[in-house]
């Protein structure tokens, strides 16, 4: 069992036209589950007025979002592989770079997002690449630290593929740096997590590197 739950074990497993509707607030409290009742205590707490017309669905709205921002507690990792695991006779490295991604500083709630590059270099099997994205979602569907996101894709590709190594490189910008704090706009982090012969070996660790090099970096 990984850290927030996530288990590793496997088990194989109409008119398009536009319709514009005109939608009234909806002001019953009672259906918004517990997210949103605090919103609306926050909002008068800041000096607001939460039943005013701008407001009155801000709560419910902010419940959903972050029921949707961090849905990656409740992603199901076999349900994500869906048994798109592969034996291929292959032993050259597999990359999927700039993969987007958004998550929340589990510090002050902020977005922080960026791009990620995944390899691994197959033993017995390889994955479906879609699912490395996948992955990442999970993880970065979440409260977190970018160097945790970095480290929990890296180990979940290497607990289910078993490859011979695998390495990570994540790249993000932090709105707790550029909103607040420092505040400063251009400024960006890079981690990197490297398993098996990405740690071992430098040559593998160089043509990780190389592949990668040359990739767009991220902007707002």
């Amino acid at each position: 069992m990984k850290p927030n739950g996530t288990s590793l074990k496997l088990k194989q497993m109409k008119s398009n036209k536009a319709v514009v509707k005109v939608m009234r607030p909806k002001v019953d409290h009672q259906d918004e589950g517990e997210i949103a009742p605090l919103i609306r205590q926050m909002l008068g707490i800041l000096g607001e007025d939460p039943e005013r017309e701008g407001l009155v669905r801000t709560p419910h709205r902010v419940d959903q979002a972050m029921r949707f921002l961090t849905g990656g507690y409740t992603m199901d990792l076999q349900k994500i592989l869906n048994g798109a695991l592969y034996e291929v006779k292959y032993d050259e490295m597999v990359v999927v770079k700039d993969i987007e991604f958004f998550s929340m500083c589990e510090h002050h709630m902020l977005p922080f997002f960026g791009k990620m590059h995944v390899a691994y270099l197959p033993k017995k099997r390889v994955i479906g690449l879609s699912k490395i994205p996948r992955i990442v979602d999970m993880f970065a569907r979440r409260l977190q630290i970018q160097e945790r996101l970095t480290q929990e894709v890296a180990q979940t590709i290497q607990e289910v593929v078993d490859p011979v190594g695998v390495g990570v490189i994540c790249e993000a910008r932090h709105f707790c740096m550029m909103m607040r704090g420092v505040e400063k706009q251009h400024s960006g982090a890079m981690t990197s997590a490297m398993l098996g012969a990405f740690r071992e070996r430098k040559e593998t660790r160089d043509e990780f590197l190389r592949l990668t090099q040359g990739t767009t970096s991220i902007s707002i």
